[in-house]
C-alpha cells in the first residue's frame, strides 16, 4: 500500500506568484535558468499532472486526474469542490469520500443525496487509499478553497498598491501554514493508526528555498509493536494458551487475601482477561493499560461483563498515562510481559517502569520471578525440517535457503526427549528489584550430556519458567517448577459464572512447593517437559554439531542484550568449549556463533 501526498497539498498548483501579467515577465530565459527555477513542488505538481487518473464512477482512465475530474462533472454531475463546499468536507474528510467512492461504488445519485453525517466521513477504514497513488487524493481542484480573505484578493490581476499585495501575502501565508500543519497532522496520524511509512515528512523551513523536504520517517520500534496486538488473532492464541490463562486465574482468583480490596493495574491488559480476575477476585478498582487499539474493545468488554464500576482501561503508555485523580499507588502489579525467549519485545522494561512509579512498598508483583533455562538438544528431526530438507529438492540442490536459520534463533516446539542435558538457569529475573539495565546480560553455563550414546547435538534451546509467589516475595532457593501434562486438572478448571466464587478442584497429585514457613506458589514451564505454550522453546542451530556422549561438558558464556536496530529484539552471542568425559581439559578450540531473536 502506498500513499503520497504531493507538493499541491502545501502550495497552490498554480504559485499565485506575486504578478500573473506576462508583460512582468521575461520572454524567454536559458534553460540553465528553467533548472534553476524548477523546485521540487513543481515538479511533483508537473508530475501529478501527467499520470494516469481513473474515474470515480466508471471504468474509465484519463490521461491525467484534470480530465478524470472534468469528466465526472460533464457526466456524472460530481463536483469535488461543489460537494466539499456543501458538506463542509476538511483535507481528511475528503480523502474519506474520495475512498468510500473508490470502495462502495455508490451511484452519483447517491453522493448526490449526502448531507455531511454519514459516519464514513469519521471511520478511520476509509482513510486507507482504494486506488494506489490515487491522484485524486492527491490534486486541489481549484484549490477547494473559498475562503472570503483570498475571495478579496484579485487572483488574475497584479496587485494594484502596497496594501493590497500585503493583504495577498499574508493570505497565502495563512494557507500554507494550514497546509503545513494539515499535512503533518494526516501523516501522523495515518503512520500511527495504518502503519504506513514513507509518507511525506513534515515540512521545514529551508533557508533560500520553498521546497519541502520528502524522507521516509525514522524507524519507530513501537509502532509494529502495539499495531500489532490490535488484531484479534493474537489474543486468541494468547487465551487458548491453558497453561499461561489459566495458571494466571489459579493465582489471582485464589489469593483472595491479597486481591481483596486491593488496587490493580494491569500493564499491557489485551482484552483484559486478567483485569477481570482480578475483579472477580474482589479488587477495589483495577487500572487496565494497553497502548494498541485492543483497548477499546478492552472497555467494552469490561461493560458487557458490567465490571466497568471496577475496571477502567486506560489507552496509552505505562510510561505516559496518569491514574486517575485520588490515586497514587496500587497494590498489585499483573501482567502477561513474557515474550519468545522470555525477553523478546522488551515488555518488561515498561512493566519494571510501572513498578517504580506506582507500586507501593511491600507491593506484590505478578508474576513475581521467572528463570531462563538453557540446555543441548539433539533437535534431529528439527534440523531435517529447517535445513537438511533443503539438500535434495527433486535432485536439485538448494542448501544455500537453509543458511539464514544459523544467524536466527528458530521458535518451535522441541520434545523431551530431545533435550539432552539438564537445564541450567542462565538469567534469574526476581521482579521486586531487576533493573532495566540488569536485562542485558552475560552469564557462563555448563552443560554436561545425559546420552547414553554417542550423539549429534545440532541445538542449544531455551525457555522459561515463570513463578507466582502469594505475597510477591522471592522464592526459595530449591523451588520446582510444576510441569503442566496432558489431563492435569488446571486444565480441566471449570470456571465459575454469574459472580460465584472461584474453587479449585484439589490436585491429584501433592504440590511440591507447599511446607512449613514457605511462600504459596503458583507456577508454570514452557519448556519441553509440559504441555506446549505460545511460547514454544527458542532454538538456536550450530553450524557445527557437538558430537556428545554420556558426560560430555560443553562450557561456555551466554550473552544477551536488545538489538541496536530493534530494541524490541535481541542480540545473542553464544561462546562454548567442548570436553570430553576423559579429557582434563577442554579443546583450545572456542566456538562463538551470534544470532537474532526476532
Amino acid at each position: 500500500m502506498a500513499l503520497r501526498l504531493t507538493g499541491s497539498h502545501i502550495l497552490n498548483s498554480n504559485h499565485h506568484s506575486d504578478s500573473d501579467d506576462p508583460e512582468d515577465r521575461p520572454e524567454e530565459s536559458s534553460s540553465d535558468e528553467d533548472d534553476e527555477d524548477i523546485t521540487w513542488d513543481d515538479w511533483v505538481s508537473d508530475s501529478l499532472t501527467k499520470r494516469p487518473c481513473k474515474s470515480l464512477f466508471e471504468d474509465r482512465t484519463f490521461d491525467t486526474v484534470q480530465e478524470a475530474m472534468l469528466n465526472d462533472d460533464a457526466t456524472h454531475n460530481f463536483n469535488l469542490k461543489a460537494i466539499s463546499a456543501r458538506l463542509g468536507l476538511d483535507l481528511y474528510k475528503r480523502i474519506r469520500l474520495i475512498n468510500w467512492i473508490r470502495k462502495e461504488h455508490p451511484s452519483s445519485a447517491d453522493v448526490a443525496t449526502l448531507n455531511g453525517s454519514e459516519g464514513f466521513l469519521t471511520s478511520d477504514d476509509y482513510l486507507k487509499p482504494s486506488v494506489e497513488d490515487d491522484p485524486y487524493l492527491q490534486i486541489e481542484p481549484d484549490d477547494l478553497s473559498d475562503s472570503d480573505e483570498e475571495d478579496d484578493v484579485p487572483k488574475s490581476d497584479a496587485p494594484q498598491d502596497l496594501a493590497m499585495a500585503t493583504r495577498r501575502i499574508q493570505a497565502l501565508q495563512r494557507k500554507l501554514d494550514q497546509a503545513k500543519n494539515d499535512l503533518v497532522y494526516y501523516r501522523q496520524f495515518v503512520s500511527e493508526r495504518l502503519n504506513l511509512a514513507g509518507l511525506i515528512d513534515e515540512p521545514s523551513k529551508a533557508e533560500g528555498s520553498s521546497a519541502t523536504h520528502v524522507s521516509v520517517p525514522l524507524r519507530d520500534d513501537d509502532s509494529h509493536y502495539f499495531q500489532s496486538y490490535a488484531e484479534n488473532d493474537i489474543h486468541s492464541v494468547m487465551i487458548n494458551d491453558k497453561v499461561r490463562t489459566a495458571t494466571y486465574a489459579k493465582f489471582i482468583l485464589s489469593n483472595s487475601q491479597a486481591f481483596k480490596d486491593a488496587i490493580v493495574l494491569d500493564v499491557g491488559c489485551g482484552t483484559g482477561i486478567l483485569s477481570l480476575f482480578a475483579a472477580k477476585a474482589g479488587a477495589k478498582r483495577v487500572f487496565a493499560i494497553d497502548a494498541s487499539d485492543i483497548a477499546a474493545k478492552a472497555e467494552k468488554i469490561v461493560k458487557d461483563n458490567e465490571l466497568d464500576s471496577v475496571v477502567t482501561v486506560i489507552r496509552g503508555k505505562v510510561e505516559d498515562i496518569k491514574l486517575p485523580e485520588g490515586y497514587d499507588k496500587v497494590d498489585i502489579i499483573v501482567s502477561e510481559w513474557m515474550g519468545y525467549a522470555l525477553l523478546y519485545e522488551s515488555m518488561l522494561d515498561s512493566v519494571l517502569h510501572a513498578r517504580d512509579r506506582f507500586l507501593r512498598e511491600g507491593g506484590i508483583m505478578a508474576p513475581s520471578q521467572t528463570h531462563m533455562k538453557f540446555a543441548l538438544c539433539e533437535a534431529s528431526e528439527l534440523f531435517k525440517e529447517r535445513i537438511g530438507f533443503w539438500n535434495d529438492v527433486y535432485g536439485f540442490d538448494l542448501s544455500t535457503m537453509g543458511t539464514h536459520v544459523y544467524d536466527e534463533a528458530i521458535v518451535d516446539v522441541v520434545g523431551p526427549n530431545t533435550v539432552v542435558s539438564e537445564p541450567v538457569t542462565i538469567k534469574d529475573l526476581y521482579l521486586g528489584t531487576v533493573t532495566p539495565q540488569q536485562l542485558n546480560f552475560s552469564s557462563p553455563f555448563k552443560l554436561v550430556s545425559t546420552s547414553d550414546r554417542r550423539i549429534k547435538v545440532h541445538a542449544f534451546v531455551l525457555y522459561f519458567d515463570t513463578f507466582f509467589t502469594h505475597t510477591g516475595e522471592p522464592l526459595p532457593p530449591d523451588t520446582n517448577v510444576y510441569i503442566v501434562q496432558d489431563g492435569d486438572p488446571i486444565l480441566a478448571e471449570v470456571w465459575p459464572l454469574g459472580g460465584r466464587p472461584y474453587q479449585a478442584r484439589r490436585m491429584s497429585s501433592g504440590d511440591p512447593l507447599k511446607g512449613k514457613g514457605r511462600p504459596k506458589v503458583t507456577s508454570f514451564s514452557t519448556g519441553p517437559a509440559s504441555t506446549p505454550t505460545h511460547w514454544k522453546q527458542t532454538v538456536f542451530f550450530l553450524r557445527e554439531p557437538i558430537s556428545v556422549a554420556g558426560g560430555t561438558v560443553v562450557e561456555g558464556t551466554f550473552k544477551c542484550k536488545k538489538s541496536e536496530d530493534n530494541s524490541r529484539e535481541l542480540d545473542v552471542e553464544i561462546h562454548y568449549t567442548v570436553k570430553e568425559p576423559e579429557e582434563t581439559a577442554a579443546t583450545s578450540d572456542v566456538f562463538v556463533q551470534i544470532y537474532k531473536v526476532r
